[in-house]
């Protein structure tokens, strides 16, 4: 269980997630975990919930695709979502990703869903809730960055979601980068 958050404001997409790892729902087995990734020669941030070896499968996958579609981001999330619903091992695979490059912000689902969200802030995992609402609440009454919205939402998931932890990791993209 995890929790990421990613908010896209201006000129800055910025993706934040915890490091704990839980092992069923008994104890934590690790509390540093990396599950934001820069990828595509760091022009693609990167976030999962789930299964750990089943987020890194789909992540893997997500990235030859952005390397068969030259980087397009869309496109890559689309061809992801139907080889998800289309082949047998991946649809075994329970994980959700979170991508963002320069100009989009999108959640991939083993559904085949796709969304692009409406307010520019989606949250995924056990305190995805929590930290969406904590962010679309800093988005619309404070003046802080991406950055600094992802950082305190996903805080606030910590001290309420029990699979959340306050070991933050935060990936930031510019557009003028």
């Amino acid at each position: 269980m995890t929790t990421i958050c990613a908010v896209r404001n201006g000129q800055q997409v910025a993706i934040a997630g915890d490091g704990q790892v839980t092992a069923g729902e008994k104890y934590i087995m690790k509390g540093n975990a990396q599950k934001i990734h820069r990828i595509f020669d760091n022009r693609v941030l990167s976030g999962f919930a789930g299964g750990v070896a089943d987020a890194v499968t789909l992540q893997d996958r997500f990235e030859s695709k952005l390397k068969k579609y030259n980087g397009d981001l869309r496109r890559s999330a689309v061809e992801l979502a139907q080889d998800w619903r289309k082949d047998q091992m991946l649809q075994k695979l329970e994980a959700m990703l979170i991508v963002a490059d320069k100009k989009d912000l999108l959640l991939v689902s083993g559904n085949g869903e796709i969304i692009q969200p409406e307010f520019d802030v989606l949250a995924i995992g056990s305190g995805g809730n929590f930290a969406q609402a904590a962010a679309m609440g800093l988005l619309e009454n404070t003046d802080l960055t991406p950055e600094e919205i992802v950082q305190k939402s996903v805080k606030i998931a910590s001290e309420i979601d029990i699979f959340t932890n306050s070991d933050i990791l935060v990936e930031v993209l510019d557009r003028n980068e």
